[in-house]
């Protein structure tokens, strides 16, 4: 007899990995990751296969609870890469003002 998945049991949050952002259950690869490559353009096949420990049956899952929750995945998204871009600036302003303090 086939073995059948609960597809609820596919994704899970703890706290203490990930950030306790949503991640398929079992691994630390969060839905975020998974939803930033489908958006680069990879296909779920392409994600499974290039991850190689995630079965499709997990891609699609993450990919679900995605689009299932795509306003406030996409809000959050936006603000880890302004943050991103935020700590990026601090960094290349002090890097600059470090070569200028040398310059003198």
């Amino acid at each position: 007899m086939a073995t059948v998945t609960d597809i609820g049991t596919l994704i899970t949050q703890t706290p203490d990995i990930c950030g306790g952002r949503p991640r398929i259950a079992g691994t630390g690869v969060s839905v975020f990751r998974i939803a930033g490559w489908y958006k680069l353009g990879w296909s779920p096949e392409e994600i499974s296969r290039r991850i190689g420990h995630i079965a499709l049956a997990q891609v699609h899952a993450a990919l679900a609870y995605y689009h299932a929750n795509q306003e406030s995945m996409e809000a959050e998204m936006a603000a880890e890469e302004e943050e991103a871009d935020r700590l990026e600036r601090e960094h290349r302003a002090a890097r600059a003002a470090h070569a200028v303090e040398e310059e003198l």
